[in-house]
């Protein structure tokens, strides 16, 4: 399962902020690049494990195209 994640340089502490946008309230941080791209896969893997352990469904990643 992949998922894609938005990652920012956090301007005000340092390092960087990661979200995962199609699992809601799923965040991550990290002082290096490497360090927020371990943390959001952790964070990306308790998610689905709580969401197995509910039955829930897991959401899937999803496609938005946008056109100007």
């Amino acid at each position: 399962m992949r998922f894609k994640v938005i990652v920012e340089p956090d301007i005000e502490e340092g390092g960087y902020i990661v979200s995962c946008p199609s699992l809601p309230g799923c965040h991550s941080q990290g002082e290096t690049l490497d360090e927020a791209l371990e943390n959001i896969g952790d964070a990306i893997k308790g998610y689905v494990e709580v969401f197995k352990k509910h039955n829930r469904p897991i959401p899937q990643e999803m496609e938005i195209e946008v056109s100007l």
